[in-house]
């Protein structure tokens, strides 16, 4: 299962896709993958992002799952939204958080003298800033989620390197050679998660993936 379905969790057992959906059905699949296998390795990933999930898994499947962290896929489970407590009477209920923002003293000028205020000004300004980043983001965002689960699953397999460059570079039938040697579900999943890479490649970077490869390099 890849980004695009309903599974927020992925387990592997070896080279083995073992599991898809939400943590719960995701641990205890893997629970009983390392109780038929003691020796099992056992990786489980966040679909959106390829993060790894810490998961204990000593204990009784019950003991797995109480002791299980309230995750969430996506960029709001890592979101600190403030509650306030109360609100004043006419303000309008728009799920607006107030946070710090630092600006120099020119730019104050400038969204002060804005129709609305600093505040309209600045939300019309992110708005503008996420549409005109949004192709580009979701590159970059399938390029990161594939790098992390690549480099985790296959960082020891042929042609890894060659087959990071060519996702850096939006290359892919360079991407796909490198990868078909791959096991079977490895390479299914690094190919869903890079799909958006290659959809279109706003501004290719190939010295991104020259600097990922050296600092895989450094730290050997």
């Amino acid at each position: 299962m890849g980004p695009g379905s309903d599974a927020a969790f992925i387990a592997f057992a070896g080279d083995r896709r073992i599991a898809g959906g939400d943590l719960r059905e995701v641990a205890r699949a893997a629970k009983e993958a390392l109780d038929r296998d003691r020796d099992a390795s056992i990786l489980v990933f966040d679909v959106r992002t390829s993060a790894p999930i810490d998961i204990d898994f000593s204990g009784t499947s019950a003991d797995v799952l109480a002791r299980l962290p309230e995750l969430r896929s996506g960029p709001v489970a890592n979101a600190e939204v403030a509650q306030p407590s109360s609100r004043g009477p006419g303000r309008p209920k728009l799920g607006v958080v107030a946070r710090e923002v630092t600006l120099l003293p020119r730019h104050w000028e400038w969204l002060a003298k804005q129709r609305g205020g600093a505040s309209v000004a600045l939300r019309k300004l992110v708005e503008e800033a996420r549409r005109e980043s949004e192709a580009s983001d979701r590159v970059r965002e399938a390029q990161e989620a594939a790098y992390r689960f690549m480099s985790a699953m296959a960082g020891n397999r042929p042609k890894y390197e060659d087959a990071i460059r060519a996702l850096f570079a939006g290359d892919f039938p360079r991407f796909e050679k490198s990868i078909a040697e791959w096991p079977a579900d490895v390479r299914d999943h690094a190919k869903t998660l890079a799909a958006a890479a290659f959809e279109r490649m706003v501004a290719p970077d190939s010295s991104a993936s020259q600097k990922v490869l050296e600092g895989r390099e450094d730290s050997e």
